[in-house]
């Protein structure tokens, strides 16, 4: 396996990242100390932390001798006499990576229990963390560890999805410890894309609107907010001042992002206009009625009464507006969810709506449509001189749909493109 180009080229930091490397107890442990090695051999200050099941699995002096300082295990006793040894942790690396990743693990970083040290430098610390999960295939596919992974993810933690192979016990599937080369590029771009939106006001709308029928009723669409949402905790892992403007009502809100609930299209367009003009950038993710009833029946309406005469009157398209009203150097990110190829459809969009970029899908597509944790999406973008550019993302997170969207918006602002 080659070493990435410029491991950690992107790093602003100044010196050598610092990255603290936590290992679980997986038969894949063995692994991590050529991760370990292959981290420092790239230019990193390896702090190694392992927990106490990892020690069944790997020698604490192997790690000690590869890392660049010996393994830590305790959260009770530090070597360099620090009374809060997490706390002091957690506030020095640059970025924490835990390799492997076990199914406990993952199940009590969500929960949000600190009964280790690993796990007490996770809750206090508020840099970059990148997660390599490990385990048998059943255990990876359980409802549980599936809805961990989601609930991380949604917070920002960036999860490096397993390889496909031989197991422990001769079993083949999903579950491996992902390669070496993999979680590097993952670390780089974790340290990479940690400040390139620092300072940078970030707006993002998601989720579908609901229009009053009556008291009970609405027309709405199948938008789950997932996509809006991880451009938004993705805006801000990077360093941005982030509002997301959401009608995902029923989704709690992500860590470290400023939210504006909305149900209509009205609400969301008054909440968006009123604070576009002050944002660096603008994503448009949310999937905002068209049509809306003209007028909503009070209480509720009754199939006894017959069938209602609902008459429908169009919605402001604030796509369009922020397109005619946005300040000079301003980004601004259309999406377009159509069935089928989304690509003609998008290129008339960008181009009509003043937009700098567009993100289309084909909801059609298997595991890209509403509801999903993943997308499939090209993203055409104005090169500023006649023609469009595009890049396709295929089937992936959604985190990663939006740090692919993110690149485009963090690359507009700092070479001031209009």
């Amino acid at each position: 396996m080659s070493e990435p180009s410029e491991p950690f080229g992107g790093f602003t930091g100044g010196g050598a990242p610092r990255v603290l490397l936590g290992v679980c107890g997986s038969i894949a442990a063995y692994k991590a100390v050529e991760v370990c090695r292959r981290l420092v051999d790239a230019g990193a200050h390896v702090v190694p932390v392992m927990t106490a099941d990892a020690e069944r699995f790997v020698g604490a002096v192997t790690l000690s001798a590869l890392a660049s300082e010996p393994v830590r295990t305790s959260l009770w006793t530090s070597g360099d006499g620090e009374a809060v040894p997490h706390i002091a942790l957690a506030r020095s690396v640059d970025l924490v990576l835990v390799a492997p990743a076990t199914a406990r693990f993952l199940g009590a970083y969500a929960a949000g229990i600190a009964d280790d040290l690993l796990t007490n430098v996770l809750l206090a610390t508020t840099a970059p963390v990148v997660v390599c999960p490990a385990m048998h295939t059943e255990m990876w596919d359980h409802p549980a560890t599936r809805a961990n992974v989601a609930l991380l993810r949604s917070r920002g933690v960036q999860v490096v999805e397993p390889a496909t192979g031989r197991l422990a016990g001769g079993d083949e599937g999903a579950g491996r410890l992902p390669d070496p080369d993999r979680i590097l590029a993952a670390v780089a771009d974790g340290l990479g894309k940690k400040a390139d939106l620092a300072g940078r006001r970030i707006l993002v709308t998601a989720g579908g609107t609901r229009e009053p029928v009556d008291a009970v009723r609405f027309l709405g669409n199948r938008s789950s907010g997932k996509q809006g949402e991880a451009v938004a905790v993705e805006a801000a892992a990077r360093g941005a001042s982030v509002v997301l403007v959401t009608a995902a009502g029923d989704r709690p809100p992500p860590a470290g992002v400023e939210v504006v609930r909305v149900d209509t299209a009205a609400e969301m367009e008054a909440e968006v206009m009123a604070r576009a003009r002050s944002a660096d950038a603008v994503v448009m993710a949310a999937a905002v009625a068209d049509f809306r009833p003209k007028a909503a029946a009070d209480g509720k309406l009754r199939k006894d009464e017959g069938v209602p005469d609902i008459v429908l009157d169009p919605t402001t398209d604030i796509l369009a507006a922020l397109g005619r009203a946005r300040p000079p150097g301003q980004v601004l990110v259309g999406f377009a969810a159509e069935a089928g190829d989304p690509r003609p459809r998008a290129r008339e969009k960008l181009r009509a709506k003043g937009l700098d970029a567009i993100v289309a899908n084909d909801i059609t597509a298997p595991g890209a449509g509403f509801g999903h944790d993943t997308n499939a999406a090209v993203i055409l973008e104005d090169d500023g001189r006649g023609g469009i550019t595009g890049v396709e993302t295929g089937l992936t997170s959604k985190r990663d749909v939006a740090r692919a969207v993110l690149d485009v918006v963090a690359r507009r602002l700092g070479q001031g493109i209009e």
